[in-house]
């Protein structure tokens, strides 16, 4: 089944924003999308109002959209909530290990295959898949599409952060290597441990890399 052109303009531009084609503050013209997409501006400006009302750009009439920046606030506030979910999701997560264990270790390795062919936006959207396979396992459908809205603005966040460190990508590398293990044991407490190990290092480069 084809795509409709507003779907393929939404999809197009909000890969672009997540994986900095687009960066914060950038001005793209209903002109430069349609061409790009190969469809009329109808279209785009649906493909538009759709990542307007997720956050992703401002509209400004005869103007173009402008990509929303990522500020220091919104970085932090999106750091809590997701704390929020993955600390009540790992210890319901974990009585469910068996079921997910595979699927995590699949993500986990093209975590390390995205990292040594140097796709910073692909390893981030893998990191994000394997967070989102342990708080959909969880079972709270309204928290699962929270989180889902929260991780992709963390892509954003992440994928700038993976760019500046190296050593932050082996770090996540080891931290998910260790995800894995535990799941696939009986220690629900160092897994809950770790939960809040790898949340608080990703609050630590939040705030010392500031806004995005």
């Amino acid at each position: 089944m084809r795509t409709s052109a507003p779907d393929r303009v939404y999809e197009q531009v909000k890969a672009g924003i997540l994986d900095g084609t687009h960066p914060g503050g950038d001005l793209l013209t209903e002109g430069d999308i349609a061409e790009a997409v190969g469809c009329s501006r109808t279209p785009v400006r649906e493909g538009l109002l759709r990542l307007q009302s997720e956050g992703f750009v401002k509209l400004y009439p005869k103007k173009g959209a402008l990509v929303v920046p990522v500020t220091a606030e919104e970085a932090a506030d999106v750091w809590e909530a997701r704390a929020l979910v993955e600390g009540w999701a790992a210890p319901r997560a974990f009585e469910r290990g068996a079921q997910i264990a595979e699927r995590l270790d699949e993500l986990a390795e093209k975590m390390r295959e995205h990292f040594v062919a140097g796709d910073v936006t692909a390893f981030s959207e893998a990191d994000r898949t394997f967070h989102e396979t342990i708080v959909g396992a969880a079972d709270n459908s309204v928290l699962t599409r929270l989180y889902h809205g929260l991780r992709e603005r963390q892509v954003c966040i992440n994928a700038k952060s993976m760019r500046a460190s190296t050593a932050r990508m082996e770090q996540a590398l080891a931290d998910h290597a260790r995800f894995v293990e535990l799941i696939r044991g009986d220690d629900v407490e160092a897994f809950i441990a770790l939960t809040h190990e790898h949340l608080e290092r990703a609050r630590h480069n939040i705030s010392e890399r500031g806004a995005a």
